[in-house]
């Protein structure tokens, strides 16, 4: 009975320190940035860990007064696509603390 009780406060101890590890982490990805663009480089997005971005960088040529839709699109694509980076990248190194454990969002 009592070996039990020290298996749970070995396992409590290393789910604190997963936690601890985990927010630590959390901390360094929201300072990482990560660049995506599209329309083959004609428009440039960088974001911040925190979901933010950080620059937007248009080439010229991407604006033509007569369709400022595509430069939209663009502009939209290269955002998501920034954004999909950040979250591929916090899923890679949250996976280096679990384990490869998927744990759903917030559980920790």
């Amino acid at each position: 009975m009592y070996g039990n009780m020290g298996n749970m406060g070995k396992m409590m101890k290393q789910v604190q320190k997963m936690q601890q590890d985990m927010l630590k982490m959390q901390e360094e990805l929201q300072q990482r940035t990560m660049e995506a663009s599209s329309g083959g480089g004609m428009v440039r997005v960088v974001a911040n860990g925190r979901k933010e971005v950080e620059r937007l960088i248009i080439d010229p040529a991407a604006v033509d007064p007569e369709d400022l839709e595509i430069l939209q699109d663009m502009v939209v694509a290269a955002v998501n696509e920034a954004l999909r980076k950040i979250d591929e990248m916090t899923t890679e190194e949250m996976k280096k603390i679990t384990g490869g454990i998927n744990l759903p969002p917030g559980l920790l």
